[in-house]
């Protein structure tokens, strides 16, 4: 490896360059990952961080738990009894069955992938 320089000012400063990096969205998974790691697994941060790994890394978890928590929304929502007669027959408690079913989706994501 040949390393070149360029001149600024009176000083000679290497041509570094970063590998490519993913480019995938980090959603509201991945954002809540970041934090946890940022604040709970510094050294994990770091590591991922200085490898050039932390948004491919981000993006995995991301898409991993946003499939769990659409997979286990269904299920909770299909377990509460959520279907489309009784949306039309009482709003007011679809709306609490499914409100239900979303919480219960998100602590299980967060117990699961974001905060283990």
């Amino acid at each position: 490896m040949e390393i070149t320089y360029t001149m600024q000012g009176d000083y000679l400063l290497p041509n570094l360059t970063l590998p490519e990096q993913d480019s995938r969205p980090i959603g509201l998974w991945g954002q809540q990952r970041l934090r946890y790691i940022k604040r709970s697994r510094p050294i994990l941060y770091t590591n991922l961080l200085t490898k050039c790994r932390l948004n491919e890394y981000l993006a995995d978890i991301d898409e991993q738990a946003q499939k769990m928590y659409d997979k286990l929304v269904q299920f909770f929502a299909k377990e509460e009894g959520c279907t489309e007669q009784l949306k039309a027959t009482d709003q007011m408690l679809w709306v609490r069955k499914m409100n239900n079913a979303v919480q219960r989706a998100r602590e299980v994501v967060n117990a699961e992938i974001i905060y283990n």
